[in-house]
């Protein structure tokens, strides 16, 4: 095996690329280099590290000819084609966890910092003045925290705010009522929120959901006298209403970390308003923070390239370290299941059934059904994998069906493949012998065990003495010699199922030769 080679294109912990070398995966360290030149040297990478400079553009994808993953040390991925890597087949990771308690603190220390009015207390102490009567702060005890967003850094900034006895209610579609009563908030919607919280502080990421949501007429509804955190992501905030909310004195105060463009103009509206506070995009900055990110992005790019372990993806189901080794044979046995069915399916199929039964039913289903779509759209393109085939299934509007079944049946593991035609639906299930060997166990309603493997020969024909002797002669006359014979039928004198391997590839002149013969309904090339 080739030994894979990284690029780290940005300023990153050292740590990073010992971590890399450990593992034995080349690694080249090349910062501060323009899209052109990064465009240049880009494809002889199998692994990009990067943090916010880099900016992995569609053209940049498109010169990464041995690109597999790019690894963003850091949540945000506003710098990554996101679409075009997924068209590319190549995996986007961050590391959302590292800089998590570093960003949660900026936060709690910007909501301080607005209660007392510390910058501007320290700007005019350091004058020479003593204003000690132009700053009345107010105490954040008992006062009520609304969070827009209590994921993973919103529900840390919960337990430090309930530490300083604030009351907390949180805002985010995605918090169950059992968690929001384990971290001691109350969940509401966004109208109560606003009504009642004395401080809000914003910890969602920036979609079209969430774009300036705190808009004009959201900031309009908040409670006067509010006071306003984002260290989150620029442009959740309408930024001009804000200024006009803190000259009017509704907001008390504002604090931002992040802005809509970055660096802002030096004119920008919100840096001549009252009790306005900002850093420039700290969040993240502290010694520990970098050194997190940076170990777990190296760990995590190695596991891909050298497991095929996937955590933190954003564009592929994850697939830890641990999970590879135990998923890695139904993979196998769900893609060439899914090739199966795409090579002999000839409708434009619209929807597609993975099912699974026994051991499989107890293991994460969601890289068994990307390898089925790695192996069913194969039949539209040369290069699919695992990250591009649900982008493709996507692209030609295939509907994509999950299930999972509890039954005990015939056998201790079961992935069935069901694709839906103008003749009804097509299926083939496949298990994996005790050794982890795939095998193919039914066919389009029929048994046939067989093995699925390089060229291979599919004959659909009457079953009828003789056949399989005419089958043997003309391929021997051929000179093609047959590796292994799997037959199946669905009753005597009925329709019966032939599966050869064979040591090179059918010529057509051959496929109509056996077309041919006497009894034969179908016939077809099969590769794997």
């Amino acid at each position: 095996m080739t030994q894979p080679k990284v690029l780290i294109s940005d300023k990153m912990d050292p740590k990073a690329a010992a971590i890399f070398k450990e593992r034995g995966i080349q690694v080249d360290e090349i910062t501060g280099k323009t899209k052109d030149e990064l465009i240049a040297i880009i494809g002889d990478y199998d692994g990009l590290a990067i943090r916010s400079a880099t900016k992995v553009t569609a053209d940049v994808l498109a010169a990464a000819t041995n690109l597999k993953v790019v690894g963003r040390a850091g949540i945000g991925v506003d710098n990554i084609d996101i679409p075009a890597a997924s068209a590319k087949g190549v995996v986007v990771m961050n590391t959302p966890f590292g800089n998590s308690i570093t960003t949660a603190e900026h936060a709690v220390a910007m909501m301080f910092a607005l209660a007392r009015q510390i910058p501007d207390a320290s700007a005019r102490t350091r004058q020479g003045k003593w204003p000690k009567n132009d700053f009345m702060g107010v105490e954040l005890t008992q006062k009520t925290l609304g969070l827009i967003g209590c994921g993973n850094i919103g529900s840390i900034v919960a337990e430090r705010a309930l530490g300083l006895r604030m009351k907390v209610v949180a805002f985010d579609p995605f918090l169950t009522p059992e968690r929001a009563i384990e971290l001691g908030v109350e969940k509401v919607d966004l109208d109560t929120l606003l009504a009642r919280a004395d401080f809000i502080t914003l910890h969602t990421p920036l979609t079209d959901q969430t774009r300036n949501v705190l808009s004009r007429e959201n900031l309009a509804r908040t409670k006067k006298g509010v006071r306003i955190i984002n260290c989150a992501r620029g442009g959740l905030i309408d930024e001009e209403a804000l200024k006009d909310a803190l000259e009017s004195g509704h907001v008390a105060g504002a604090a931002l970390d992040v802005f809509a463009v970055e660096p802002p103009p030096a004119d920008h509206p919100l840096f001549s308003a009252p009790n306005f506070i900002c850093t420039p995009h700290l969040g993240a900055s502290t010694d520990e923070a970098q050194v997190n990110v940076a170990i777990q992005v190296a760990e995590q790019i190695s596991d891909y390239l050298l497991t095929g372990g996937i955590t933190n993806a954003l564009n592929v189901p994850s697939l830890s370290a641990e999970e590879a080794p135990k998923l890695r044979p139904y993979m196998e046995l769900a893609e060439k299941l899914g090739s199966l069915v795409g090579q002999l399916a000839h409708d434009n199929l619209t929807t597609i059934s993975i099912e699974v039964e026994g051991a499989a039913a107890e293991l994460n289903m969601k890289p068994i059904t990307a390898a089925v779509l790695t192996g069913l759209m194969r039949r539209y393109s040369d290069s699919v994998n695992m990250v591009n085939a649900p982008h493709l299934a996507r692209e030609r509007g295939l509907d994509v069906r999950e299930v999972r079944h509890d039954r005990e049946g015939d056998y201790h593991t079961l992935v069935r493949v069901t694709v839906a035609t103008s003749q009804g639906d097509r299926s083939v299930a496949g298990t994996l012998f005790s050794n982890g060997d795939p095998r193919l166990v039914e066919m389009f309603g029929i048994k046939v065990e067989a093995d699925l493997g390089g060229d291979m020969l599919y004959i659909v024909n009457e079953d009828a003495p003789g056949f399989i002797g005419r089958i043997g002669s003309t391929l021997g006359d051929a000179g093609l010699n047959i590796g292994t014979f799997h037959l199946g039928r669905r009753e005597a004198g009925g329709e019966a199922i032939l599966l050869l391997s064979i040591d090179s590839a059918m010529p057509e002149p051959l496929l109509w030769q056996i077309c041919q013969l006497p009894g034969v309904k179908t016939v077809k090339g099969l590769k794997f």
